[in-house]
């Protein structure tokens, strides 16, 4: 019996427990892991990183099977579930670590994901220029454990009600035919 061959995705969307919340209900996603990237220095904490001074990013780095979902279904989930048209900003989430960026693990996602961008740019999903990042991944390093499944773990604590639940509602509501099965169920 042969072994799914796994790809690797990491997006930087603002808050890190949206996006991780988000890519967690998506069909073909075997993970989706708080974190940082694209900072200066190795294995910052999540204080370092708030203080917007290491160059990182919040990110959700996903493991997804690539024979259930493309990376291009991933990337239009990406396009409609934050705003990439705010500089280092998602709502009231201000600095460079809530920056929307793209980080690249290969040529094959570079490319796709500068087309990805121009047609988005092109389309009128959004008024404004995009100001979304295309970068290499580098410095990658995983959250703080207390970081990892927040949503799921803290469903009532203020920010997951006020932020994350609109916005999970809106993506099921918008995305049901990428929605894992577990996820349908529930609703």
């Amino acid at each position: 019996m042969g072994t799914k061959k796994m790809e690797e995705a990491t997006f930087g969307a603002g808050c890190f427990w949206c996006v991780e919340a988000v890519f967690e209900e998506v069909k073909g996603i075997k993970s989706a892991v708080a974190g940082y990237a694209g900072g200066e220095i190795p294995n910052p904490t999540y204080r370092q990183v708030s203080s917007g001074q290491t160059g990182h990013a919040e990110v959700a780095h996903i493991t997804f099977d690539p024979s259930v979902i493309s990376y291009e279904q991933l990337l239009e989930v990406f396009w409609h579930t934050h705003n990439p048209t705010t500089k280092n900003r998602q709502g009231a989430d201000v600095g460079p670590q809530y920056r929307s960026t793209i980080f690249y693990h290969n040529e094959k996602q570079k490319e796709i994901a500068e087309k990805s961008l121009k047609k988005t740019d092109r389309s009128d999903l959004w008024e404004d220029p995009i100001v979304t990042e295309i970068e290499p991944l580098s410095n990658y390093s995983v959250a703080e454990n207390y970081h990892q499944n927040y949503y799921e773990n803290n469903p009532n604590a203020g920010y997951c009600q006020v932020v994350i639940a609109p916005k999970l509602k809106k993506f099921r509501q918008e995305f049901s035919h990428l929605l894992k099965d577990e996820v349908k169920q529930k609703q």
